[in-house]
């Protein structure tokens, strides 16, 4: 058998842009790991989890795998709970199995957004749709299963990879000459490539062990409390800035702007225990969307040199 150095963190989710980054946050770290989605782990299959665990062996999981689309999930609440709900429950229990432990990641959407603060681990959930009651069952059914774990709650998660409301912000400017933007939605917009290191820290805590090893429910959020207006802007600014597309922004009310599922007008979680227990702490946005616009439209241009 492979020593325990050399066992490999297994990251559940293969092409998805916090998987991606997870991925590529080992890498860095010099850490074995290994990037495993549908069909090689398919968490509709009763039987993939366990098999995927017995066959590896992680010295972690981490579970970056979800059926992410909110409005379709209305109309296929089957899919949804599958792969939210039993995916994760399953995989729960393949750990428990063979005493392994797992980090699953959640959503702020657990939460209905009437409370005027930042939301901490304790308080009361009340899902609004499909995909954030399946979101909670499968907080339920991890917590169930299985003793050793973290669910971590994270909040409008956007970088270079994957889909995101930053890339779709870029996109829509390239196609229309005004963007309306929802004003009376706010939240902590949370870096991926800083969110999976973050996650990655917690999974090697887990690994070590002992009484320190983080448990339970954690809240991770990035550092700045903005609208979704006011993110638009400064997407819209930096671009700008770099040569990119530019579109006006205009702010509406949720109300005025209907989707199939709701949205928490306070998606604002509270990250203060991961600091103080863990010494986690996300940055703010400015230099987040400053990092993830050099990479998909390169830097600043130079005063006196031409953009590339």
């Amino acid at each position: 058998m492979s020593t325990d150095t050399q066992r490999p963190y297994l990251i559940v989710g293969r092409a998805g842009q916090l998987a991606t980054d997870l991925a590529a946050a080992a890498a860095a770290r010099n850490l074995p790991a290994v990037a495993l989605g549908r069909p090689d782990l398919d968490l509709t299959d009763a039987s993939s989890a366990a098999r995927v665990i017995a066959a590896l062996h992680p010295r972690a999981v981490v579970n970056a795998a979800a059926y992410t689309n909110v409005d379709r999930a209305e109309s296929e609440p089957e899919l949804a709970f599958a792969l939210n709900r039993d995916g994760p429950a399953r995989l729960a229990m393949a750990c428990a199995a063979a005493g392994i432990p797992l980090v699953h990641v959640s959503t702020d959407m657990v939460f209905d957004g009437t409370k005027d603060s930042a939301y901490v681990e304790t308080d009361r959930t009340n899902p609004l749709g499909v995909y954030a009651r399946s979101k909670l069952a499968g907080e339920e059914a991890v917590a169930t299963a299985l003793s050793d774990h973290v669910v971590v709650r994270v909040s409008w998660v956007f970088g270079p990879s994957g889909d995101n409301f930053v890339k779709k912000l870029l996109t829509w400017a390239r196609e229309r000459g005004e963007l309306s933007i929802v004003s009376d939605q706010r939240g902590r917009p949370t870096y991926s490539p800083g969110l999976a290191a973050a996650l990655l820290t917690l999974a090697e805590r887990m690994a070590a062990g002992g009484p320190a090893a983080p448990r339970g429910l954690l809240h991770l959020a990035g550092a700045s409390l903005m609208t979704r207006y006011e993110q638009a802007l400064a997407v819209m600014e930096g671009a700008t800035a770099r040569g990119g597309p530019r579109a006006a922004v205009k702010p509406v009310l949720t109300r005025d702007f209907p989707t199939p599922a709701r949205r928490p007008l306070n998606a604002e979680l509270d990250p203060g225990l991961a600091a103080r227990a863990h010494g986690i702490r996300l940055d703010r946005f400015e230099a987040d969307l400053a990092l993830t616009l050099d990479r998909l439209l390169g830097p600043i241009p130079t005063p006196g040199r031409p953009a590339s």
